[in-house]
């Protein structure tokens, strides 16, 4: 099998999988790391595999263990399970956008995603429409909610969610 998935979340995971049949010859890890600055989760693509040609490319999601959002603290897999599915496919959500790119234009893209803030807007919303267009509307809507609808999370997180992905209504429209 080419993915690497923690026991913890296998079911999680393979479901969110299920609705990207392109990936499944693509090799991906998913991994918990203590902390990831400013993410739930990030995905990326593996160091070395970008000295390979783009067919052979290699991924990791990395994903924190503890999600602390100001008064809370939730430990990742312990999230609802349509959140934590959600969550996930998104960041294979931008898999797909890695995909099409060369490992040059990824590089740049990289290096844009650190410098302009402009750059994270249009990658994390491309994301989220990857992954409804991919038929995860639900999880990802739930993913949402979550977060914007959840009262142990500040009103600075929900501005971050509202500025850099797609709002539940632009979802919607999606569907339409």
């Amino acid at each position: 099998m080419n993915k690497i998935i923690p026991d913890s979340i296998k079911e999680e995971v393979e479901i969110a999988l299920s609705f990207f049949p392109s990936l499944k010859n693509t090799p991906i890890e998913f991994k918990f790391k203590k902390n990831i600055k400013k993410s739930t989760m990030q995905a990326q693509p593996k160091f070395p595999s970008l000295f390979n040609f783009k067919k052979n490319r290699s991924y990791i999601i990395l994903i924190s263990k503890c999600v602390k959002i100001e008064n809370a603290t939730y430990e990742t897999k312990d999230l609802p399970k349509d959140v934590l599915i959600g969550w996930l496919g998104h960041e294979l959500g931008h898999i797909i956008d890695y995909e099409d790119k060369s490992n040059l234009n990824l590089i740049f893209f990289g290096i844009k995603y650190l410098l302009f803030d402009k750059h994270i807007v249009e990658a994390e919303r491309k994301a989220d429409t990857f992954a409804v267009r991919n038929g995860m509307q639900s999880y990802i809507l739930a993913t949402k909610n979550f977060i914007l609808n959840n009262a142990d999370i500040s009103e600075s997180y929900k501005k971050r969610i509202k500025r850099y992905y797609l709002s539940p209504e632009e979802i919607m429209q999606l569907l339409q």
